[in-house]
């Protein structure tokens, strides 16, 4: 206690507790927390109930809705950690005030790096670089003679314009020397904005229209120092017609806590099915955590009267993992209704007839607090006068634009834009076509009073502006598509592991852009899509969806099945695009749950091979057909239903990519569409070339444990920029299931040398122009039907990429294995890969306990997995030590035993268990893996790289992953 006031928290869930029971872990999102609650109760009080929070600061800009209730998500990740905590639900992009802009591979860059606060922008006279602020400082956005004199080394000064404009000329003369078209730096100034606000909007449609929001319906509530400044184009951006500007807007974080209530939240699992019996249960137990919060609250001095208490459920379908929150009611079919509603709006299609599970109760105990009076703004008195007029940089000219103290805006007065509003802890763009209005609550309303243009006109000339925005555009697709995937999958694979990928391609099957998903899969996707346009081409029509998971059409084993949709034009003549995805199935047949056998001599053995099937005609699934595929042949899938309904969910993600190509056709044209595709493509493929100038030719064979060959040969050409990839040497096509199909390889090249490239740059079909590959005939890495592979595509393939870096100098030898393991019965059918050590390089050392090269899928989180599977986790751990020695250590790999509750059958595919991950340039090998299990009886049995098994109930399996190689002499 402070004298007589108690001292409060900001809690991250958006509620105050005193000191006493405030926790740490609590604290993490507190700031931008406060923003929330500011921005929710500013706008209701303004009357507003559906609203959009746009808090944009110096290093980032924070995004969030609101839509009657506070949206929090119990799991977040914070500086690369997952935190689980109940915190506000907010979406965090790197463009804020401090953003760094530069000019890099012949396209405008802003961020992620962030100028800070010293030396701070270009126009803080501390020798800072260009920035989002220095943009707005050049344009005349912000108006330095307006700003305190706090700047320059001493702190002595004014914002400094002169050094703004000499770093704008220097960096204008850097573009113009390789632009088509020639740009003054105004122009320059306005693309980078543009630049941030696509990628401001970009995060809004995450936490909105992707979770089935209509942003349109939504007013804007713009806040923190540098969002007045770009809240116009923003709305614009995603079509909201609103803003609204508290007068407190830049310190709305801070007013926010002074407006916050005491909070606590209590959960409580439950996982019962809903039923009337449930639902009285569940009273019992909300009554026991209400006790429980009214005696907590009132002990941190809150009233009686001051409390209120909202009571939620989590439910989920069975089966599944993902829940939704509903309001509670004592009504069964109350809820089931709200289930259906939510489902419908984030997912956009309902589940009738799915058993419903309460997952979890949720209380929310609220100490009211009372709230500080809300300002008010002056009576309206004569004509409105600026303080000046000043040149604004607005389209593509300088404009006379009056400027405005707020504090001379009474209640009533309304400001055209143009405009310029200085306030005392912000600046207020008005922009051509939007005008502000001031309520009798002193909140600045701005609204457009003229409609926008709906095509943006660009030129189909390569510019360094567009091409940065249609790579994030085109980026942003494949992201909406995987989040759509994600979200209606029903398996673990994809919905928990996020085992799939989703990809852009133009009408011939090219690459242009993919979100990061599964690398081993978005190098090799191409040639699946352009099998499948090859063999279709004069048949395609609208509505129609291919799948295919044949290795010898671009596949890369059967349970990643792929899924492609052709984009026609309005008209429905041309085929203009492609959109595809693929997703590890859990099983799609085979001698063994889970469809990754061991022991596997033939594709046959491996699962159900699907090659150019219609997966879809004029919108209509041909479910009959495909059941009758996956149900043919000596060894069926196990889960059809299951397959089917991730098939579904593909279908769903592949017409989000449809809609939204669509969209971007409307917004700028066919033409500019496919000439920016081209434009991207031709970019990477510069980029590469950059990198293949510093690149040397090498040499280097990697060995499986097997005692087969990947021998790679890179000659690199400098002069030329290119460089030739030859698996002259590479061992004969094995009778195991290690052959990698030439997808794979090909996935494999365009991955190694897309992380040689610095910068980021779309992975895309422009990286493998200067690259030629040579894949010999019946090899290890370009196998015939009917050689099996399914080992090919999770582990051949880390060795092909070990190799190449190796041959390249680049790094020492990952763990080279995903460690496959499957187990199920007729019942349970899973699917995992296991973590391991990185290679360590010239300048660093190797990760621990991460998966890498090929895959980034993410493990089962072991409460979901011991619940889901009659399994326990009984050890997951960094297996310390077995990184390589070396000036750079190898990262260590990890331990992970599990005990079975009941018989099942197991399936281990591995590498790395006989030849060690190979050091470099010195350094010392990483350990190898090993894999065994302990019998209930206690007997060991050791297993090699890859073995079959029959497991029974108190039986362990135990693997330990491979260490990651070192890097130079210590």
């Amino acid at each position: 206690v402070l004298g007589a006031a108690p001292l409060l928290f900001m809690q991250s869930h958006g509620g105050l507790a005193r000191a006493d029971y405030f926790h740490g872990k609590d604290s993490i999102l507190s700031g931008p927390a406060g923003g929330v609650v500011g921005m929710v109760e500013t706008a209701k009080a303004a009357g507003y109930t559906q609203i959009i929070g746009f808090d944009m600061g110096g290093t980032s800009t924070d995004v969030s809705l609101y839509e009657g209730e506070f949206e929090r998500t119990d799991e977040s990740a914070i500086a690369g950690f997952r935190i689980t905590a109940p915190m506000m639900h907010i979406h965090t992009v790197a463009a804020g005030g401090g953003s760094i802009l530069k000019y890099h591979q012949a396209r405008l860059q802003v961020g992620p790096e962030s100028a800070g606060a010293d030396p701070g922008p270009a126009c803080y006279g501390r020798n800072g670089p260009l920035t989002i602020t220095d943009a707005n400082v050049l344009l005349g956005r912000i108006q330095p003679d307006y700003f305190p004199a706090v700047f320059g080394p001493s702190g002595d000064r004014l914002i400094d314009a002169s050094t703004v404009v000499a770093q704008f000329e220097t960096l204008t003369a850097a573009v113009n020397a390789r632009a088509e078209e020639s740009m003054s730096p105004e122009q320059i100034a306005a693309g980078f904005l543009h630049i941030a606000v696509e990628r401001m909007a970009n995060a809004i449609k995450q936490i909105s229209i992707q979770r089935g929001h209509d942003v349109t319906r939504f007013a804007l509530s713009c806040f923190g120092g540098a969002g007045g400044q770009h809240a116009c184009q923003v709305a614009d951006a995603l079509g909201i017609q609103t803003v609204m500007i508290h007068p407190l807007a830049g310190v709305l974080s801070a007013y926010g806590m002074g407006l916050a209530d005491l909070r606590l939240l209590r959960a409580q699992t439950v996982e019962m099915a809903l039923s009337a019996d449930c639902l009285a249960k569940l009273e019992a137990a909300f009554e026991g955590l209400e006790q429980e919060l009214r005696d907590e609250l009132l002990a941190q001095g809150v009233s009686e009267t001051q409390l209120r208490f909202e009571r939620r459920l989590k439910i989920k379908t069975s089966g599944s993992d993902t829940t939704l929150s509903v309001s509670w009611s004592s009504a069964d079919e109350a809820l089931r209704s709200r289930f259906r509603d939510a489902h419908r709006k984030q997912y956009g299609f309902e589940t009738p007839g799915e058993v419903l599970i309460v997952d979890s109760i949720e209380l929310e105990g609220v100490g009211v607090v009372e709230k500080p009076a809300p300002p008010s703004a002056s009576s309206a008195h004569g004509k409105l006068s600026p303080l000046c007029l000043r040149p604004i940089w607005f389209g593509e000219a300088r404009t006379q634009t009056p400027v405005y103290a707020r504090e001379d805006l009474p209640a009533g007065a309304t400001v055209r834009g143009p405009a310029i509003v200085i306030e005392p802890n912000g600046t207020i763009v008005i922009e051509p076509e939007w005008q502000g209005e001031i309520t009798t609550s002193s909140d600045m309303i701005l609204t457009r009073h003229e409609a926008r243009a709906h095509r943006k006109s660009v030129s189909v000339q390569a510019d360094p502006i567009m091409l940065e925005v249609f790579n994030n555009l085109f980026m942003h697709i494949a992201e909406q598509m995987g989040v759509v995937l994600q979200h209606t999958a029903h398996s673990v694979n994809i919905k928990e592991r996020l085992d799939f990928s989703c990809a852009v391609f133009d009408a011939g099957g090219g690459l242009i852009a993919n979100a990061p998903h599964m690398p081993v899969h978005l190098g090799s996707m191409g040639e699946s899509v352009r099998a499948v346009l090859e063999q279709n081409r004069s048949t395609l029509r609208p509505g129609d969806i291919y799948m295919l998971n044949a290795p010898y059409n671009g596949g890369t084993h059967l349970p990643d099945i792929t899924v492609v949709a052709p984009v026609f034009d309005r008209r429905g003549r041309d085929l203009s695009f492609t959109v595809a995805c693929r997703a590890h199935h859990a099983d799609v047949g085979g001698i063994t749950p889970g469809s990754m056998p061991a022991a596997s001599r033939s594709i046959h053995e491996e699962g159900a091979l699907l090659d150019n099937v219609l997966l879809v005609r004029d919108g209509q699934l041909r479910e009959r057909e495909i059941r009758a595929l996956f149900e043919a042949g000596p060894y069926p899938a196990r889960n059809v239903e299951q397959n089917i309904a991730d098939l579904s969910a593909q279908i769903a993600a592949t017409a989000k990519g449809i809609a939204e190509l669509e969209r971007a056709v409307d917004r700028f044209g066919l033409d500019v569409v496919h000439a920016y595709m081209d434009h991207i493509k031709n970019n990477a493929e510069q980029c590469v070339r950059t990198a293949i100038e510093k690149l040397r030719s090498g040499r280097w064979t990697g060995e499986l444990d097997s005692g087969e060959r990947i021998e790679i040969d890179v000659t690199v050409d400098a002069v030329a920029r290119s460089a030739v990839v030859d698996f002259t040497g590479t061992s004969a096509t094995s009778p195991t299931n290690f052959n990698a199909p030439s997808a794979i390889a090909r996935a494999a090249v365009l991955y190694v040398f897309r992380t040689l490239v610095k910068e980021s740059i779309p992975l895309n079909e422009g990286c493998l122009e200067p690259i030629e590959i040579r894949l010999p005939d019946q090899s290890l890495v370009s196998p015939e039907y009917p050689a099996s592979v399914v080992a090919g595509n999770v582990e051949t393939s880390q060795c092909i990429t070990d190799t190449l870096l190796a041959a390249l100098g680049a790094c020492a030898a990952s763990q080279g294995t995903m460690n496959n393991l499957t187990f199920g019965n007729d019942r349970y059918q899973y699917y995992e890969t296991i973590c391991g050590g990185a290679g360590a390089g010239p300048q660093f050392d190797g990760a621990s306990a991460v998966h890498t090269h090929m895959t980034n899928s993410r493990l089962t989180d072991p409460e979901v997995l011991e619940w889901r599977y009659p399994i326990r986790i009984e050890r997951f751990a960094v297996r310390s030590g077995s990184g390589g020695s070396g000036l750079h250590r190898g990262g260590d790999g990890v331990v992970r035993d599990i005990i079975f509750l009941e018989d099942m059958q197991a399936a281990i595919l591995s590498s790395r268990r006989r030849v060690a991950p190979f050091g470099l340039a010195g350094g010392g090998d990483g350990s190898p893996g090993r894999n065994r299990v302990v019998r209930a009886n206690g007997d060991v049995e050791t297993l090699g790289g890859t073995a079959e098994i029959k497991v029974s109930a108190g039986d362990r399996l135990v693997i330990e992953t491979p260490g990651g190689g070192g890097y130079g002499k210590v």
